[in-house]
């Protein structure tokens, strides 16, 4: 009897190990993949169990939470939320989330391990703190000053401190308000279609994710390549340019809007923007210096993050002297967010160095303590200094004396670019207007913003759309919030 007795105690003490291996098993070794699981909620009721961080922007809150008391409890809700959606993107219980709220989604959710009060105690707990919060480089003066220069158009507009890279506006339109992606309900999944159904693609953040043939403002960085490589050494000399010009190895004739461009100087060409002179600079200039010089400005460079990813730039690295021509004035297969071209006009702004673009310019715990700061970070040299201030010297009398008259501000020096992009079939489309430019105020020892504006709007008229007429007020605007700081 006592044998049974030893036998059945030694087969449930198996049993209780067995037990206890499967419980380490599921508890450690595979909790990841459970919790990872779409069939486990527990995460999601837990993730929307306590509010959220917020976003900041002049040191207030852009964004919020609602307290439903469902299972999914804390709702996103947003103030203003078209005008910063560019900035937040939207934290949504159903379709996740985007821009800041996806980028720092651990510092405003909580579970950063920053945040903790000691190493692991996430971790050990199984916890998570408080959500912190996300103070931006956005000033809402600027940001408002962009938004309502550009009207309803479709467009975007990216402002940046030229010294620092921090990212005073960034506008894009037609845009959408996040909150309405927020909850479980009926009418965000009818939100969510209405919003990618839509034509005009509102939720498309035209400033970091969409790429536009850049035109004539792409002339300043084929400038630059030139002035660095010894191609132009004189302002003021003839360029022995031809008006019309024909592409190398073709009989395509490249012609101009404008008078007065045959064998202009660099410094007439850049002012009144001869599509001719430039041509043949990129093509007498060389692939190989066009394609370093706008590698170092940020072009091919799929890296780039502001912590929210950010579409390439592109010029391409392969191409025949005809292709080189076209794409030195910003056209063929040359392409360039808004954010990459303010990026050109603040490194000739700021001495031919470009600065990382960033939108952070701290994280906090919930209570306000600094967790982490983003610091000044040189990307590249694109140029140097001399031709820098001959850039600067040719884009102030742009906006003095040529296409760009429409961005001067009194008492305010002032340098721009204009440029009108072709596209579509045959050059059918309705050109793109862009303007680039910085601004200095008076006493000022250097620029204090940089700012790109890029207007795509296909009900206006095609002759009323260029770069002077349509861009440059909206860019005046924008630096005239920036300086009035």
């Amino acid at each position: 009897m006592t044998r049974y007795i030893r036998h059945a105690a030694a087969f449930c003490l198996l049993l209780l190990v067995a037990l206890l291996v499967n419980a380490t098993r599921v508890q450690v070794f595979d909790a990841e993949r459970y919790d990872d699981n779409p069939a486990n909620r527990r995460r999601a009721i837990e993730r929307f169990a306590v509010p959220r961080g917020d976003i900041l922007v002049d040191g207030r809150p852009v964004t919020g939470s609602k307290d439903t008391h469902e299972q999914l409890r804390h709702e996103r809700t947003y103030t203003n939320g078209p005008l910063y959606a560019p900035v937040t993107g939207f934290a949504s219980q159903v379709y996740g989330t985007t821009f800041l709220e996806h980028a720092e989604d651990s510092v405003l959710s909580g579970t950063d391990p920053m945040l903790a009060p000691l190493p692991l105690w996430h971790d050990l707990t199984r916890s998570r703190s408080p959500g912190g919060d996300v103070v931006t480089t956005v000033r809402a003066a600027v940001q408002r000053a962009a938004h309502a220069g550009l009207d309803g158009k479709k467009g975007a507009v990216a402002a940046l401190e030229p010294a620092t890279g921090r990212i005073l506006a960034l506008v894009s339109t037609p845009s959408y308000d996040p909150e309405r992606l927020s909850g479980t309900s009926r009418s965000v999944a009818d939100s969510w279609a209405r919003l990618n159904g839509d034509p005009d693609k509102p939720m498309l953040n035209r400033a970091l994710r969409q790429t536009y043939p850049p035109g004539s403002t792409f002339k300043v960085v084929t400038a630059a390549a030139a002035l660095d490589a010894g191609e132009i050494t004189d302002l003021d000399a003839p360029t022995k340019s031809p008006d019309p010009y024909t592409l190398p190895g073709t009989s395509t004739r490249l012609s101009n809007e404008v008078t007065g461009c045959t064998d202009a100087s660099l410094r007439y060409a850049f002012r009144w923007s001869c599509n001719t002179v430039f041509a043949k600079l990129g093509a007498d200039t060389g692939l190989d210096a066009l394609v370093e010089t706008a590698g170092k400005f940020g072009f091919n460079d799929p890296g780039i993050k502001v912590p929210s990813s950010v579409a390439a730039s592109t010029f391409d690295t392969s191409m025949d002297r005809a292709q080189l021509a076209l794409s030195a004035i910003g056209q063929y297969d040359t392409r360039a967010t808004p954010l990459q071209m303010a990026m050109v006009a603040a490194a000739v702004a700021n001495g031919g160095f470009v600065k990382a673009p960033h939108l952070v310019e701290r994280t906090t715990t919930g209570s306000g303590t600094t967790v982490d700061t983003t610091a000044t970070r040189t990307l590249h040299q694109a140029m140097g200094p001399g031709t820098a201030l001959r850039l600067r010297e040719l884009m102030t009398e742009v906006v003095e004396q040529g296409t760009g008259t429409n961005a001067a501000i009194p008492g305010v020096t002032v340098g721009g670019k204009t440029g009108t992009a072709q596209h579509g079939l045959g050059n059918s489309g309705t050109p793109y207007a862009w303007f680039i430019s910085w601004a200095q105020k008076p006493g000022d020892g250097e620029p204090s913003v940089a700012v790109a504006v890029v207007v795509e709007d296909a009900a206006a008229s095609r002759a009323d759309i260029s770069g002077g007429g349509s861009a440059a007020p909206v860019a005046r605007a924008v630096m005239e919030a920036a300086l009035s700081g």
